[in-house]
C-alpha cells in the first residue's frame, strides 16, 4: 500500500467530540462495575473478510481516555483480513477500554468498509491506466476519516471540499450564463492556481468545456459509447472524468473508454461496515 497520510489534529478534534457525544457526564455502567486503577487485556478480532482500516485511529480512542494504554497491532491499515485475525491486542485502563469500545469499533468498522469496498473498484480496473476518485458524498464531521479509508483501500482523493479544487457544475454553469463564461470567470481571478474542472452532460456541453480551456472535464452520467465519443473529441487535451452512475459491474466498460479518472461515491455513501469486535481476555 502506498504510504497514505493522516492529519490527526482533524482527527483528534473528531474523536474528542464523539466522545463527548457518547460518555457525556460519565459511563455509568462502566463505571460503576470497574474500579478506578482497574487494568484489563483486550483484543480486536475481524469477524469478516475485508481490507483493514482504523487501527491508528482506533488507538487514539482508547489513549484519549487514558494515555498509558497500550495497543500492540499485528496488521497494518490496507492489510487484507479474515475472520479470527487478531488485528490488535490492547492492555490498560478497563474503564477506558469499555467507554471507548464502541467509537473505536465504529471507525474501524467504517473505515474497514470503505477500504474494502474501494479496493473491490480498483480491483475491477487493474491493469487499465486510471484512477479511481472519491466524492464529496461523506458523513459530515468524517471526511477526514473517509477518505483516509478510500486511500487505504487503493482509491485516491478528489477535493477534499469546496475550498481546495474548482468543479463549475451544472447549477453554476446556469448561474454564470453558460460554460465558457463561468471557466473565463474562474481563470481570470485564478489563473493557475487551481485546476478548472467542469462538469459535462452531453456532447456539446463537452465542446464548449474544451473550447473553454477547461483543465479536466467531467462527463456525468453519459452511456459508455457517449464517453467514447468524448475521449476521441477531446483527444488529451484536458483530462477526462467518469461519473454518475458506476458501479462493480460496469467501471472495468467504463475504464476502457479512455477517461484518466472515474470517481464514484458509493465508496463513502453507502459501505457495508466491515464486521469487527472487541473482546476482553
Amino acid at each position: 500500500m502506498r504510504k497514505v497520510d493522516l492529519d490527526f489534529t482533524r482527527v483528534d478534534r473528531l474523536i474528542e467530540y464523539a466522545l463527548r457525544e457518547d460518555i457525556g457526564d460519565g459511563d455509568i455502567t462502566t463505571n460503576t462495575l470497574a474500579a478506578e486503577g482497574d487494568d484489563s487485556n483486550a483484543v480486536i478480532r475481524a469477524k469478516a473478510r475485508g481490507i483493514v482500516a482504523g487501527l491508528p485511529i482506533a488507538k487514539r480512542v482508547f489513549q484519549k481516555l487514558d494515555h498509558t494504554v497500550v495497543c500492540v497491532d499485528n496488521v497494518n491499515d490496507g492489510d487484507e483480513i479474515k475472520p479470527g485475525n487478531i488485528l490488535s491486542e490492547i492492555n490498560g485502563s478497563t474503564r477506558a477500554l469499555l467507554s471507548g469500545e464502541r467509537l473505536a469499533l465504529n471507525i474501524m468498522q467504517r473505515l474497514s468498509g470503505i477500504a474494502t469496498l474501494t479496493a473491490k473498484y480498483v480491483k475491477a480496473v487493474d491493469g487499465l491506466p486510471v484512477k479511481i476518485l472519491d466524492t464529496r458524498k461523506t458523513v459530515p464531521g468524517f471526511r477526514v476519516l473517509d477518505k483516509y479509508a478510500v486511500a487505504v483501500g487503493g482509491g485516491f482523493n478528489h477535493r477534499f471540499g469546496l475550498y481546495d479544487g474548482i468543479l463549475i457544475k451544472d447549477n453554476h454553469i446556469k448561474m454564470a450564463g453558460g460554460i465558457s463564461n463561468a471557466v473565463q470567470i474562474m481563470r481570470k481571478k485564478y489563473r493557475n492556481k487551481f485546476k478548472i474542472e467542469v462538469e459535462a452532460s452531453n456532447f456539446e456541453e463537452v465542446k464548449e468545456a474544451l473550447i473553454s480551456g477547461a483543465d479536466i472535464i467531467m462527463l456525468d452520467n453519459m452511456s459508455t459509447e457517449q464517453m467514447e465519443k468524448a475521449v476521441r473529441l477531446i483527444d488529451g487535451a484536458a483530462l477526462v472524468e467518469a461519473s454518475g452512475g458506476i458501479t462493480l459491474k460496469n467501471i472495468r466498460e467504463v475504464a476502457e473508454t479512455g477517461v484518466n479518472f472515474i470517481s464514484v461515491g458509493a465508496v463513502t455513501h453507502s459501505p457495508p461496515a466491515l464486521d469487527i469486535g472487541l473482546y476482553l481476555v
